[in-house]
C-alpha cells in the first residue's frame, strides 16, 4: 500500500512538472545515438530492479534511476538539460 501511495505521489509531482505536450516527444534510435555520441542526452533508466537485471537490452550509458525517487534525481541535472528516460 506505500509503495502505491509512493507512486502515485510520483506521478502526481511528474505531472505538475511536466512539459507540454509540443516538448516531449518520442525519439528514434537514429536521434538518440547521435544525441549520446555528441553528448548532448542524459539517457535515464527508470526500470525496476527486477526488470531492470531480467533484460538482455541495456543502453550503455544509461543512468539507472529510481522512477519513484523523483526528488532523488530532480537536482541531479541542470534544467536546460535534454533528458531520455526510458522504462522498457
Amino acid at each position: 500500500m506505500k509503495n502505491a501511495i509512493a507512486i502515485l505521489i510520483s506521478f502526481i509531482t511528474l505531472a505538475l512538472f511536466a512539459l507540454p505536450a509540443n516538448a516531449a516527444s518520442a525519439v528514434t534510435k537514429e536521434t538518440l545515438k547521435d544525441w549520446m555520441d555528441t553528448g548532448d542526452v542524459v539517457v535515464l533508466d527508470a526500470r525496476r530492479g527486477r526488470d531492470w537485471s531480467a533484460s538482455e537490452f541495456k543502453i550503455k550509458g544509461a543512468d539507472r534511476t529510481a522512477p519513484d525517487d523523483f526528488d532523488a534525481w530532480k537536482t541531479k541535472y541542470a534544467k536546460d538539460q535534454k533528458l531520455v528516460i526510458y522504462c522498457a
